[in-house]
């Protein structure tokens, strides 16, 4: 056995997920192969046949982005870079991202526009986190938290990826929100260790990647986001703008979650993790703004309508989820694809 093989068998990492369509299944059964071996991926006119938000689609793209990330048991660590891999990718990330600039199209284009939509929260609030502040059961904290895991349990990681293509103030102001998630050099204080203690109050398998196959295509997607713009320089005005999204809304949600954690007695640790994130967050919605966001575009000015993309793109995506998850939970339905018990 090789050295590569070696570390490949005893590499930790999640299981490889079960596919859920041509696409996911051909990248699946290529990454149980050899690089350079016989394999076949889809064709060009597979991808462009695929809904953009789809569950295959974006099953394909979340399994492909995780080789960057911790990987997979039984997975070669070569198909990180593999240039055919990365072709398929390339054309999963173009098929996505098509979609959002086209559903996003008459969105607003400065920043200021987009940040208007997301500023002041309405009287009559009525997302995700409302609901579940005023009438979630203990079943729904465990969905949205299992969800959720897809995140948090490797939270701050793909927005790390647009710290070296950042400079001056915008460097400074990401560097130091991300060592606040980060734990501030403490790791049991880093926010992913602080969901995961959440999951343990909550009865949920803490195990990374280990609610993948039971996740809503909605949720893949707004986890592949983060990456899709993390993993791209030109898409750094876009990660800056999703950044600002989830640290703007951020505070007054965990505030409403915190409230649902206690009311539904989940446990001291899933109340500390949106406790936590009430005031930090209120913090770092004002160094991102004023910072990062405000650092971006005085060095670089023409990325302020990538920034506004960012920040609705976002947006559509938390809208779609919040939506799917609601409807289902309003008939009385799991929102996963596999219910997992009260």
């Amino acid at each position: 056995m090789t050295t590569a093989e070696n570390a490949s068998a005893h590499r930790p990492g999640p299981i490889l997920p079960a596919g859920r369509g041509e696409l996911s299944h051909a990248v699946l059964r290529t990454l149980r192969t050899r690089p350079g071996g016989e394999h076949t991926l889809p064709s060009g006119r597979a991808v462009d046949g695929a809904d953009p938000y789809g569950e295959d689609l974006h099953l394909a793209l979340y399994v492909c982005y995780e080789l960057h990330y911790r990987g997979f048991q039984g997975a070669d660590p070569g198909w990180e870079w593999n240039p055919e891999l990365l072709g398929l990718r390339a054309g999963l990330e173009r098929r996505f991202l098509d979609a959002l600039r086209t559903d996003t199209g008459a969105a607003p284009r400065s920043v200021d526009e987009a940040f208007a939509g997301i500023l002041v929260e309405p009287a009559d609030g009525k997302g995700l986190s409302h609901f579940l502040r005023d009438e979630g059961e203990l079943w729904q904290l465990r969905e949205y938290a299992a969800q959720r895991s897809l995140y948090h349990l490797k939270e701050a990681d793909p927005h790390a990826w647009v710290i070296p293509r950042l400079r001056g103030r915008a460097k400074a102001g990401m560097v130091a929100v991300e060592f606040d998630e980060f734990g501030a050099g403490a790791a049991d204080r880093m926010h992913s260790r602080l969901f995961a203690d959440l999951m343990t109050d909550l009865g949920l398998d803490t195990t990374y990647g280990r609610y993948v196959d039971v996740a809503a295509a909605e949720m893949l997607a707004s986890v592949n986001l983060m990456s899709l713009f993390g993993l791209h320089r030109a898409l750094r005005g876009a990660l800056v703008g999703h950044f600002a999204a989830v640290e703007v809304t951020s505070s007054p949600a965990s505030r409403r979650l915190a409230e649902a954690m206690r009311r539904a007695d989940a446990g001291a640790a899933a109340v500390h993790f949106y406790a936590e994130h009430v005031e930090a967050d209120a913090v770092h919605e004002q160094v991102v703004r004023r910072e990062v966001v405000g650092g971006l575009l005085e060095d670089e000015p023409w990325l302020e309508a990538d920034v506004a993309f960012g920040i609705e793109a976002t947006n559509l995506l938390d809208a779609r989820l919040g939506g799917m998850t609601l409807s289902a939970w309003r008939r009385g339905r799991s929102s996963l694809r596999v219910p997992q018990g009260s």
